[in-house]
């Protein structure tokens, strides 16, 4: 029941078409639907790691739009004048906002993606269209709990011998910490070369190679493109429409906002909030499938 238990196509259509939308949806009441989703979603699917990570791109947003709003000068509403002599318009200022937040959103939705699509599914995925490419992207997904593991285990042995990254001065600390990045890089190339020579070897980049997988399009799998695409198709009306986008150059300019708009809005909603209501589904069926004894069938004598 949980969203990463469906079928991997499913999951690589709706995280494709998720980015797609916060990249180009500028509506304000989209763009913190968005926003909001993507927030509850990635600390749902990785935990504190994912609250810290989501809580970091606040204040990058905010400091990218006073970064923008101080280089750029578009508008008709001046609010002050910088240490240069160039006017700030609150346009500028809010659409600098609304590009650092799109981005936090996406990089968020990209963390999802990370949580849910893992490298077996980009294999199955990608194996049949180009080998070559789902090779590629499965030693990238790969590479970086490898290279985090083996970078402790190359301090834990250099604190054997008295030099790893936290042991001696301000300057002998700086210099392990370079020979341990060196011994990292260096095993990472010839990490990179032995899989790929040893993927080569297998055969893995033939042309009609077959792979076993586990995957199959059920009853399922089907219910839940319907739901995607029933939410597609509505919010496709909005775009056709006209509100999903907004004017900030040289005015704030938007639709009127009508009682058809909630429907959009709701559509949009429902479709962002899919895998986190999938994944609390899917927890409490499995707690209360746990929480149920199991039945012992006695054997008549």
């Amino acid at each position: 029941m949980r969203f990463d238990s469906y079928h991997p196509a499913i999951n690589f259509i709706y995280f494709t078409a998720v980015i797609v939308m916060t990249l180009r949806f500028t509506h304000p009441v989209f763009l913190c639907v968005s926003y909001v989703c993507a927030f509850v979603c990635s600390v749902k699917l990785n935990g504190r790691k994912g609250l810290l990570f989501d809580v970091c791109l606040i204040p990058c947003a905010c400091l990218f739009a006073a970064y923008y709003a101080g280089y750029h000068h578009f508008g008709i509403t001046n609010l002050a004048v910088n240490f240069i002599g160039n006017q700030i318009t609150m346009e500028s200022i809010v659409w600098g906002l609304v590009l650092g937040v799109t981005w936090s959103g996406v990089l968020m939705w990209f963390s999802c993606v990370h949580a849910v699509i893992t490298s077996d599914k980009v294999v199955y995925l990608f194996g049949k269209v180009s080998p070559r490419l789902s090779l590629f992207l499965a030693i990238i997904l790969r590479m970086a709990p490898h290279i985090r593991g083996r970078a402790a285990g190359i301090n834990t042995a250099r604190q054997a011998i008295g030099r790893g990254s936290s042991q001696g001065g301000l300057f002998a600390r700086l210099r392990n910490r370079v020979r341990i990045l060196s011994i990292l890089i260096t095993w990472t190339m010839e990490h990179l070369v032995e899989t790929s020579c040893s993927m080569k070897c297998r055969g893995y980049t033939l042309r009609g190679r077959t792979a076993f997988s586990i995957y199959r399009f059920d009853y399922r799998d089907r219910c839940l493109v319907i739901v995607l695409f029933s939410c597609l198709t509505v919010i496709l009306a909005g775009v056709l429409l006209d509100q999903t986008t907004i004017l900030y150059n040289p005015q704030i300019i938007m639709n009127r906002m009508t009682p058809l708009s909630a429907v959009f809005y709701a559509a949009y909603a429902l479709f962002c909030l899919l895998p986190l209501i999938l994944q609390i589904l899917g927890e409490r069926r499995f707690a209360r499938m746990r929480g149920k004894p199991d039945k012992v069938t006695e054997n008549p004598a």
